[in-house]
């Protein structure tokens, strides 16, 4: 036969150890009906007691052949399995080297993209830092807005409050003078410096709004990173020898709302430059604040210090015009002295000449009573009544200058009343922008108030 001992030997030894998987599934041998020839010649023994014995028996080639078969076929099972088994084997390594290197690529993939997500996070939790650190100096700075505004307050009452002294002041030193053009100036730049500052405030509270919200996109962006980076860490961490891992079929899967690593990428870039675009808008604007309230304080103190020139002009001309007022009264009082003088003396001067008068008038009238012829025009008579008109005429002429001086005396007392009203009126200009305005205005804020610092 095709096996010979050595394949039943080979197939003894085999068979001693536990079969492997067979390749071939196995089948039942087909049955074969043997026709045998029937002696039905001179010399059979047909209808003997022998003839069950002889019916339906195999040949002797049929018995070896079939040995044959089963020897080959034994044979051919036992290089199969050993055949299925080397590639068993080779397969079953194979299996196992893959398994490893796929997991050896995942455990690298995986710590390749906690580089990244922790790249991102660092960068997120960078951006929120100075987001708020910005929002931080925006907000002081929004803090001296509030003082520059609240300062401003002052030096518009006082403004306000010298404007509405000096429509105290009286007849023509009401007057649209340039301390007035000053003063109204003043409350202009401090009314148009309050609006500015309520802009900037608005602008201000605006910018602070963005930047946190800003904030807390990259703060739910740089949550997100943090758990994502703890997730992959402890997938990281997995290994075969791991004790929490099991079967999830259902995980082996793409899911419809996940991102690409592009889109992954830019949506933490997208946050990143925005809230580097509002971190820019505000460092801008805390730059614009600074410039605003250096101009505003140095505006202010600059209208005030025109302000304070210009009072002190005013005060020094209405000084110097009360000096000289008060010197021409000095003089008015003196012509008036002297003219009362002059008046008294004219009145004695009349009085004086109503003896003469007398005297003239009595002779003449007693010579009127001369008799007769007596009655004549001699020297005497021409030269007492040629007394008699210059004494007349003298004491008209006294009596006209009496006038003149009287006139004179009451324009110098209308003069007196006019010169003390104007230096009364003087007095009280001065007393208010002296007194009232300029003493009010030492409490003009300093430049650090008017800037925000205190």
């Amino acid at each position: 036969p095709a096996g010979g001992p050595s394949a039943m030997a080979q197939a003894g030894v085999l068979l001693t150890k536990e079969p492997a998987p067979q390749a071939v599934p196995a089948s039942d041998l087909p049955v074969k009906v043997c026709e045998v020839a029937l002696n039905t010649g001179p010399d059979s023994s047909s209808g003997l007691a022998t003839a069950g014995f002889r019916t339906a028996k195999y040949l002797l080639p049929e018995w070896r052949r079939s040995n044959s078969d089963l020897y080959h076929k034994a044979f051919t099972g036992c290089e199969q399995a050993e055949r299925g088994r080397a590639e068993a084997k080779e397969l079953a390594e194979h299996a196992a080297a893959t398994a490893q290197r796929a997991q050896q690529d995942s455990t690298a993939a995986l710590g390749q993209r906690l580089q990244d997500i922790h790249f991102w996070k660092a960068e997120l939790q960078k951006e929120i830092e100075d987001l708020d650190a910005e929002t931080g100096l925006l907000a002081a700075q929004k803090l001296r807005l509030e003082r520059a505004l609240d300062a401003t307050k002052v030096p518009y009452a006082i403004a306000t409050d010298n404007l509405q002294c000096r429509e105290r002041r009286q007849l023509l030193d009401l007057v649209s003078d340039e301390v007035e053009r000053e003063l109204l100036k003043e409350a202009e730049l401090i009314r148009n410096i309050q609006e500015l500052l309520k802009r900037t405030l608005t602008q201000a509270g605006n910018q602070m709004r963005l930047n946190r919200d800003h904030k807390e996109v990259c703060e739910m962006d740089w949550s997100d990173k943090v758990e994502t980076y703890n997730i992959d860490d402890k997938c990281g961490r997995y290994s075969n020898q791991s004790t929490n891992i099991q079967f999830h079929p259902s995980s082996m899967k793409f899911e419809e709302s996940a991102s690409t690593p592009e889109t992954w990428a830019k949506f933490s870039h997208d946050n990143i430059y925005r809230a580097e675009r509002e971190k820019l808008a505000s460092i801008n604007l805390r730059a614009l604040i600074d410039n605003i309230l250096h101009d505003v304080s140095e505006d202010l103190r600059m209208q005030c210090a025109a302000v304070n020139e210009a009072f002190a002009k005013r005060c020094e001309e209405l000084d110097d015009t009360k000096h000289k007022l008060e010197h021409h009264l000095k003089k008015i009082l003196k012509e008036i002295g002297d003219q009362e003088a002059n008046i008294a003396a004219l009145k004695e001067a009349i009085r004086d000449k109503e003896a003469p008068m007398k005297v003239a008038q009595t002779r003449l009238y007693d010579r009127s009573f001369r008799p007769n012829i007596e009655l004549c025009r001699d020297e005497a008579q021409f030269r007492l009544i040629s007394e008699a008109e210059e004494l007349t005429e003298s004491i008209e002429s006294l009596k006209k200058k009496l006038l003149e001086s009287e006139q004179s005396l009451r324009n110098l007392e209308d003069t007196r009343m006019n010169l003390e009203k104007e230096i009364a009126v003087k007095t009280n200009s001065i007393f208010i922008d002296r007194q009232k305005c300029m003493a009010h205005r030492t409490r003009y804020p300093v430049v650090l108030k008017l800037a925000g610092y205190q």
